[in-house]
């Protein structure tokens, strides 16, 4: 059971980034334009966000083992198709259903887990489990893109997902057994309506920085219209029998603390690989395949972390550990705002890369603990979905605000030097975020998960 959920949470976080280094093969392949190559990435980052936390709660009225079934199935058959794409409206189109098979899929895996195993320390290890699996995949998205396209063609980016979802889609069918809320609750439709809605225009807006800028009338509108609904979502949710998103679960201190200190860790960790990768091949020189093999350690530090945060766990509690770890990846972002265009690789790659994941692995760990802890069972799916989302949208965000920090040092300058203090600024302003995210974990979150 455990290792079929985990199997799920590693092709939809992989997803979010495994096809970074195979776009200028797109590009040349598909005769894809420079906004398609962006909205190769930006349609599942979007649709995977935006139906998530519907995601979540239809596993939870619907069957957590159907809602897994179903959203890997869709993830797989998308990831066919997009494999064999002939066109890039194709390839883009593959893209945004990939993403919502995953919004559908992943909530259900976290889910599966916390209702299977009982609550205290084989929880907290399978909990860790799913998060060092879950980073081990967003991790190994460069080295895996890397190898599949220089050895075999872009197509098998997507097209592995295939063999490994038919497998997972078999296993899933035979061990793992049915969970769900309890009966005679129905959807909330006008909710689900809105927040999906809301959350892909945020999404959508985001998205639009990198391209148009934040003060674009094409970044502005779907960030404010976006917004916009949420407001309404949430006064609809007030006034809603059985509402989607029950508002009384944000006055559960570690609930709300706990997935706002997931949002503020995302934003930095998302924006961690993207630099890493792209200060290793246009300053550094390395190639695609080089880059994803120098994150290696990287990838197994998170790892690490997130294994070892169960039992570090037991020592110094959840807010202790969440705490200290976020402090660890801060000083791992220090150590790499400190790159040079001629930095050797023990320097500026393997030794803040190591710091800065095995802190954050650490960290995530006990907040996923505090948040799905804190749950009534009948609402674990929407939790699950509720922290996945606050990562996501975290990391998203982090990204684009991280990317406008870079490009403003940089001015327009290409050369190595002109990118290593932009990349190099973006780290310093992503340990300040650590740095303000650890306070906010001692001051807000609960000792316990039980704690309100």
């Amino acid at each position: 059971m455990i290792l079929a959920a985990c199997a799920g949470q590693f092709l939809v976080v992989l997803d979010v980034s495994v096809v970074n280094v195979a776009l200028p093969s797109m590009r040349a392949d598909l005769g894809l334009s420079a906004p398609g190559l962006q909205w190769v990435l930006s349609a599942y980052a979007i649709a995977f966000a935006g139906f998530m936390l519907l995601g979540g709660r239809a596993a939870d009225l619907y069957g957590r083992k159907r809602a897994f079934l179903l959203g890997l199935a869709v993830f797989t058959l998308a990831s066919a198709a997009g494999g064999l794409a002939q066109e890039g409206w194709q390839l883009i189109a593959a893209r945004a259903v990939q993403g919502l098979g995953a919004a559908v899929l992943a909530p259900a895996t976290l889910t599966i887990l916390t209702s299977a195993v009982p609550a205290g320390a084989a929880r907290t290890r399978a909990i860790g489990t799913w998060t060092a699996v879950g980073a081990g995949g967003g991790a190994a998205g460069g080295l895996v893109g890397g190898v599949l396209t220089d050895l075999l063609s872009w197509r098998w980016v997507l097209l592995i997902n295939v063999p490994i979802g038919v497998l997972v889609l078999a296993g899933a069918a035979l061990w793992l057994t049915e969970s769900r809320a309890a009966a005679g609750r129905r959807l909330d439709l006008p909710g689900a309506v809105l927040v999906t809605t809301g959350l892909a225009a945020v999404a959508y807006g985001i998205v639009q920085t990198e391209e148009r800028g934040w003060g674009a009338p094409a970044t502005l509108l779907p960030l404010l219209g976006g917004l916009l609904l949420l407001v309404f979502f949430l006064v609809v949710e007030a006034r809603t029998k059985e509402a989607l998103m029950p508002l009384g679960l944000f006055r559960i201190r570690a609930v709300s603390a706990a997935n706002t200190a997931m949002f503020v860790c995302g934003s930095a960790s998302f924006g961690m690989w993207f630099f890493m990768t792209v200060y290793a091949q246009n300053v550094l020189g390395y190639t695609p395949l080089e880059a994803g093999l120098a994150l290696v350690p990287s990838s197994l530090s998170v790892v690490l972390g997130s294994k070892l945060a169960p039992r570090l766990m037991q020592r110094t509690g959840a807010r202790g550990l969440a705490a200290t770890g976020t402090l660890v990846a801060a000083a791992g972002f220090g150590w790499q705002s400190m790159m040079t265009a001629d930095g050797t690789f023990l320097s500026v790659i393997l030794g803040p890369g190591i710091l800065m994941m095995t802190g954050l692995g650490l960290a995530t760990t006990p907040l996923a603990a505090l948040a799905t802890g804190s749950a009534a069972p009948g609402d674990a799916g929407l939790v699950s979905g509720l922290v996945n989302t606050s990562r996501t949208m975290g990391g998203a965000l982090g990204l684009s605000v991280l990317s406008t920090v870079a490009a403003t040092r940089t001015a327009g300058g290409t050369g190595p030097q002109a990118l290593t203090e932009g990349y190099a600024l973006a780290f310093r302003t992503g340990c300040g975020v650590l740095l303000a995210a650890a306070v906010l974990m001692v001051l807000w979150l609960p000792r316990a998960s039980s704690d309100t």
